[in-house]
């Protein structure tokens, strides 16, 4: 019997015994099913934290200087917490004297940040984030205008009030109008439109999209912190190589300031993308080391179950066997059509597998915030898992099968 043809006789066997063949590939199914679903979500999580959520909020080949780390990870105890509120916060002096200091070729801009109520005419949009910033802050943070023009120096000196909005907050409050030159109340102060920002999208189902970005010395200061305090002061280089310099230099120059002595620790914080990406990092790979134990439970399972529904299978078709063999059949074609018959199952469920967990990593990208990005290794993998849990299976079945004598199988029916 050739390969093809044992392929043939186990496709019409899981056919005719549909109930049985369920029963057969539902472990493999499961694993396989598991396997794919959870390495696309966390594929697409590792896509999603490195390019949207590391690139778009803290920036590429960026770093700021702030009293403490904005994103927040690991264990942040009550004393660690009240130590950062003793910090001295970011002046606009130390700001300047950081830009100055930086022998590598860096864009600088400082911001502040807060949360407001803005209005146009008798439409409002609730909490939008509204950054007081200087003229360098869209280049820092890669924003695109899509719609006028972003503010300029002269601009921030002279605190004229101006503002950038975000897509959403465009539509929100001009509903379908050309925002360009209209007006929007931010605290109840007047500023006028001069520019769109492209559409960003989502993050994690929040928008990036709502915002407003005026002039930091624009009336708005009074209202986002102290005089002369900033939240942060933005940095970036060309290149990883660069930053990492520039960030020596800055913390240099603020270690100076403050007049640390070499052991002392910093009083302020240095923030990168790393550090984010780092802490998903060790998730990721929490995740890739106990997912082979949880695909290999029902795969041994599957394994399990395949073995015994093939050794049913050997005795429901003893007599089967012993006509083959009496006909001529040797050792090795009975072998091969058990163990194609078992191999054949088995890569059957993983293919459904394959095919549900796609679907569920769809599902999960489309109906919750969480991305999912399929991983063609994962499908390979996959199907392979499944081949080599129907080859083992079927091994002991296919053997004892092999083995009957055909004499003695032709009676065991009569």
């Amino acid at each position: 019997m050739s390969f093809l043809d044992a392929v043939r006789l186990a496709f019409q066997t899981i056919r005719a015994q549909k109930l049985k063949s369920g029963f057969s590939i539902i472990g493999v199914f499961i694993g396989v099913m598991f396997l794919i679903a959870v390495v696309s979500v966390v594929e697409g999580m590792n896509r999603y934290m490195t390019d949207k959520f590391a690139g778009t909020l803290l920036g590429v080949n960026t770093f700021r200087l702030r009293q403490f780390p904005d994103v927040q990870l690991g264990n942040v105890t009550d004393s660690m917490w009240r130590s950062w509120m003793r910090r001295p916060r970011v002046t606009y002096q130390d700001a300047q004297a950081v830009a100055h200091g930086m022998s590598v070729p860096v864009l600088a801009a400082w911001e502040s940040n807060t949360r407001a109520t803005l209005s146009a005419g008798r439409l409002q949009a609730k909490g939008v984030q509204v950054t007081a910033a200087t003229e360098l802050y869209f280049d820092i943070r890669s924003l695109t205008i899509e719609e006028g023009r972003a503010f300029t120096g002269q601009e921030v000196l002279a605190g004229v009030p101006v503002v950038v909005i975000g897509h959403d907050l465009a539509s929100k409050l001009f509903e379908g109008q050309d925002p360009i030159g209209r007006e929007v109340k931010i605290f109840d102060i007047p500023y006028r439109v001069i520019g769109v920002v492209e559409k960003q999208g989502n993050l994690f189902g929040l928008s990036l999209d709502k915002f407003a970005v005026a002039p930091a010395s624009a009336p708005l200061r009074r209202f986002v912190n102290p005089p002369r305090v900033v939240d942060a002061l933005a940095i970036k280089a060309n290149s990883q190589s660069e930053m990492r310099e520039a960030m020596s230099q800055a913390e240099a120059v603020m270690r100076s300031r403050r007049h640390l002595r070499p052991r002392q620790a910093d009083d302020f914080a240095l923030e990168t993308a790393d550090e984010v990406l780092d802490f998903w990092g060790k998730i990721s790979r929490i995740l890739f080391y106990a997912l082979p134990g949880l695909v290999a439970i029902s795969l041994v399972v599957g394994g399990i179950v395949i073995m015994n529904i093939m050794l049913m299978a050997v005795a429901e078709r003893t007599r089967e066997i012993g006509i083959r063999k009496s006909l001529g059949a040797r050792r090795s074609d009975i072998l091969r059509q058990f163990l194609v018959e078992s191999t054949t199952l088995a890569t059957v469920g993983a293919g459904a597998g394959v095919g549900i967990g796609i679907a569920l990593a769809a599902l999960v990208a489309a109906t919750t915030p969480l991305p999912a990005a399929v991983a063609p290794w994962s499908i390979v993998v996959g199907v392979i898992l499944g081949a080599g849990v129907g080859i083992i299976a079927g091994v002991y079945p296919a053997t004892r099968a092999a083995r009957l004598d055909p004499i003695t199988a032709l009676r065991a029916e009569t």
